[in-house]
């Protein structure tokens, strides 16, 4: 049977490199050991993960995607529910680096089609994403790369491909700009946008030849008669691009960095581990898997709780996992889709192609109250089956102790510890409230459900509780 140590390891693991885990799955994956849990999560599966026929059978609109929400519904109940949580993350990842907002692509369905591309590819080799991500409709439309004519390029793909998908401001300058919307003359996209009472039809990359500008273009320092896939050859080979996609997967799984825009001026607060990160990014021809597994293997990862804060997706997933709510495709899920966007981080439509600003950006009080309520809401509610064995488990091993007891055990079935030492007296001080601790038959064991409940939804409020 692992020790607690072993479990609150895999925990960390689990809330960084998915969106947390139940109960028993933690007791699980700390039997089969860290490092080959980190093996586990980097397999090469590409499936669903879910069970797409009983989704699409009780959710038909997560499948016939028209609107915003059931674009949302569908990713969310994957993060929630797929066997290859890593997949999901990593799509979260890209999709906060690569932005791109329904707002304006308006066709939900080419959005869901990007977030099956980010699932399908980001994991594997930053070079081929970008190549699938520069002939994604949903990001030509985003960019207005379909806007792109070889009598009148269109900056706005190539602008941002260099300054906010591989490079970096700083590391090119505005000839490589125009020299590079050229290369990308002539990509663009067909299909029908949709009508008043159904979907459009798929959109689909279209090369058109007679449009792209076959001239000679200085890049960079090289020159050539060049295409897109040759400017996203030379990108790659820039020293600036491995550190610049290096920082970003630290800012998202190991500690909050400052702003994008600040990076030209403020050092990384972990030189040495992204200088760790690139190293093996460029010594893998750019694979993400060789990355990652450094990364969750390293002891800075390991020592990095309380480092960043939860993003609003994870705070509504990793408490539907540790509530055990919602393992199936209900209709509720379109309501539990939109909790994110209450929390300022609307899923498939970010503010600007800067993607959402992180960390303590987070916690505005307007979101900060969203965020605490929606987790009390769901540990109050004794009737979820995690909540439930949650409080046999804190029952069993307190029944007849203090409220110190109590309050120690809770706090270790949140996986939150140690928490300052005011909010600990805080704890105890409400746990005391109570009376004595008493876990048994004849109506005490719902009185005892309760206060548990109370006090979970106590630690939900806690700083320990929202820095994942």
């Amino acid at each position: 049977m692992p020790d607690d140590r072993d479990i609150d390891l895999i925990s960390h693991l689990m809330r960084r490199a998915g969106f947390g885990a139940t109960h028993n799955e933690l007791v699980e994956l700390a039997a089969l050991g860290y490092e080959k849990t980190v093996t586990e999560l980097l397999k090469s599966d590409t499936g669903p993960g879910i069970d797409e026929a009983l989704l699409f059978r009780y959710l038909p609109r997560t499948e016939a995607i028209s609107m915003a929400q059931h674009a949302q519904t569908n990713w969310l109940y994957r993060m929630a529910n797929s066997k290859n949580p890593l997949h999901e993350k990593m799509a979260l990842f890209w999709h906060h680096v690569f932005a791109t907002g329904i707002d304006k692509v308006t066709e939900a369905n080419a959005m869901d089609r990007q977030i099956a591309m980010f699932r399908e590819y980001g994991m594997g080799n930053y070079r081929d994403l970008l190549a699938h991500l520069a002939q994604d409709p949903g990001m030509i439309f985003w960019l207005d790369n379909q806007d792109n004519h070889k009598r009148a390029p269109n900056e706005n793909w190539g602008r941002e491909l260099l300054e906010l998908f591989s490079l970096g401001v700083g590391q090119y300058t505005e000839k490589d700009v125009y020299e590079c919307a050229r290369a990308f003359t002539g990509w663009t996209y067909r299909g029908k946008r949709r009508g008043i009472q159904f979907a459009g039809l798929n959109w689909e990359f279209e090369y058109r030849a007679e449009d792209h500008d076959e001239e000679e273009k200085t890049f960079l320092g090289h020159t050539g008669n060049f295409n897109g896939q040759e400017i996203i050859d030379i990108v790659v080979q820039q020293p600036a691009c491995a550190r610049f996609i290096m920082r970003h997967l630290y800012s998202f799984f190991v500690e909050d960095e400052p702003e994008v825009p600040k990076w030209p001026h403020e050092p990384p607060r972990n030189a040495e581990a992204i200088e760790t990160l690139t190293q093996v990014f460029i010594e893998s021809g750019l694979e993400m898997r060789p990355v990652l597994s450094t990364l969750f293997n390293s002891p800075w990862f390991k020592e990095s709780l309380y480092l960043k804060v939860k993003n609003p997706v994870e705070v509504v997933i990793s408490t539907l996992k540790l509530t055990e709510a919602l393992a199936d495709p209900s209709p509720i899920w379109d309501h539990v889709a939109a909790e994110p966007g209450k929390m300022g981080q609307d899923v498939l439509n970010p503010p600007s192609v800067e993607g959402w600003h992180t960390g303590s950006e987070w916690i505005s009080s307007g979101a900060l109250i969203n965020r605490v309520n929606f987790v009390a809401d769901h540990l109050k509610e004794t009737t979820n089956p995690g909540i439930r064995a949650m409080i046999q488990r804190i029952g069993t091993n307190c029944n007849g102790g203090t409220a110190t007891k109590l309050v120690d055990y809770c706090l270790k079935e949140m996986r939150v510890g140690p928490v300052e030492d005011e909010t600990y007296q805080e704890l105890v001080s409400h746990a005391n409230s109570g009376g004595p601790v008493t876990y048994g038959e004849n109506g005490q064991a719902e009185v005892f459900a309760h206060r548990v409940g109370e006090i979970l939804a106590l630690i939900a409020g806690t700083k320990e509780y929202q820095f994942g």
